[in-house]
Order: structure tokens, then C-alpha cells, then sequence
């Protein structure tokens, strides 16, 4: 193959990744979240969970993509469980969110105080990384983007994984800037409107969690009525 083909892959792959990836990964959406869910924390500690979170996206679905069909085949699972019981999380962690009181002030400052470096490291991951910024849907996303690669060349395969790591370090580096800067938009809003701008994010997330749910709960109801009626159809010949 020639130099210009092995670019040509390179830049379709990292185009389809980042096509496929972000709008799932939705960073701004992710950023009224993010901020509700480390009420009380500090700006330089925000500033740490943003770095951790960011990079764990970049792991997650790096290896989702790289190795996902094969754990998924390892357990027996499949794309519509991992739907349904990440949507149940997304769910999980909304429904508290909608549920949350609004803090005043003494409470915000016992948050900042109780806000220390064991807690940045404990919710770094679960749940501000999973279900939150990479859920279920961005984790099959990747799964997908893994299987849709063609090697046909050794020099093709690398130049597509190539393109759909610096696709994921892309979508990682956006979201970590839409978390940094989060707090400094919604400070214009002012205190009454982060409220309402926090609960109505919050619902939206309430409603993923749910459209998550039924795309996988959809799938597995339709393989049911498909192997019933392939096996009516058996046994009425």
C-alpha cells in the first residue's frame, strides 16, 4: 500500500471515531453533572477530578474498543445487557441528583471540608467516570467502533488504531476542558439559576438513564419474539 492509501485510513478512521464517540460522550452535557455531583468540592480539587476523570474515559474506552467483543464473548454478555444494566446505574445516580437538597451556605462549607483527597480518589471513577461521563452507551459505542475495523494489512490495522486512540485522546481532552471551565460558566447564572440549570440536568439525565434501558430492553424483546417465532415456525412444518 502507499503512503497517500495508509493516510487515507488514517484519516477516515479517526474521523469516523471522533464522529461516532463524541456526541455520545456529549461533553458540555456532562459538565452540569459533574458540578452538581462534587458539590462543595474546591476549584483546584474539581480541577484534579476533571484530569482523573478524563483520563479514565480515555482507558475505558480505549480498551472497549481494543478488547471489548472479547471480554463481552468471554462472560456470555451481550451489547443489550450491558444497555440495560448500565441504564439501571445512569437511573441510580440521577434519581438521587433529582432528590438532592439545595445545600445553603454551612452546609457548603462542611462539603468543603468533608470533600478530602480519599473522596476525590473513591468518586473519581465510579460513579463521575461510569455511568456519568462514560456510560453504557459510549462504552457500546466503542465496542462497535472496535469491530467495525477491517485489517486487511498489517499497516492498515495500525494505522487505524492509531487513529482511533488520538480520536479517544481528542474526546478525553474536550471533555476534560468542559469540566475545568464548567464552574465559571454557570457562576453568570447565579445561584438561583444554577439550581434550576443543576435539576434540569439532572432530569435529562434521568430520562438517558431510561432511553438507555429501553434500547437495550427493545433489543432483547425483539430477539424473543424473533426465536419464538423461529421456533412456531419449526414446529408448524
Amino acid at each position: 500500500m502507499s503512503i497517500n492509501e495508509y493516510i487515507l485510513i488514517f484519516s477516515r478512521s479517526f474521523l469516523f471515531v471522533l464522529a461516532t464517540l463524541l456526541p455520545i460522550v456529549n461533553p458540555p452535557a456532562v459538565a452540569p453533572i459533574f458540578l452538581t455531583m462534587t458539590e462543595g468540592a474546591s476549584a483546584s480539587t474539581r480541577r484534579q477530578l476533571a484530569k482523573r476523570i478524563s483520563v479514565n474515559v480515555f482507558v475505558m474506552l480505549t480498551l472497549a474498543a481494543l478488547f471489548g467483543n472479547m471480554v463481552l464473548s468471554f462472560f456470555g454478555l451481550s451489547l443489550p445487557i450491558v444497555r440495560v444494566g448500565g441504564g439501571l446505574l445512569v437511573v441510580a445516580s440521577a434519581w438521587q441528583l433529582v432528590n438532592a437538597k439545595d445545600p445553603d451556605t454551612d452546609a457548603h462549607e462542611k462539603l468543603v471540608e468533608n470533600y478530602s483527597q480519599e473522596k476525590v480518589k473513591s468518586s473519581a471513577f465510579y460513579p463521575l467516570t461510569f455511568p456519568i461521563a462514560c456510560g453504557p452507551g459510549s462504552i457500546s459505542a466503542a465496542i462497535t467502533v472496535g469491530a467495525s475495523f477491517d485489517f486487511i494489512s498489517a499497516g492498515a490495522g495500525v494505522m487505524s488504531v492509531s487513529a482511533m486512540i488520538l480520536a479517544v485522546i481528542s474526546v478525553s481532552a474536550i471533555l476534560f476542558f468542559c469540566l475545568r471551565f464548567a464552574a465559571r460558566f454557570l457562576a453568570r447564572l447565579g445561584a438561583s439559576g444554577t439550581a434550576v440549570f443543576m435539576r434540569l440536568s439532572a432530569f435529562i439525565l434521568l430520562c438517558i438513564g431510561v432511553q438507555i434501558m429501553w434500547d437495550g430492553a427493545h433489543e432483547l424483546i425483539m430477539r424473543l419474539f424473533a426465536d419464538i417465532y423461529s421456533t412456531y415456525s419449526r414446529t408448524s412444518l
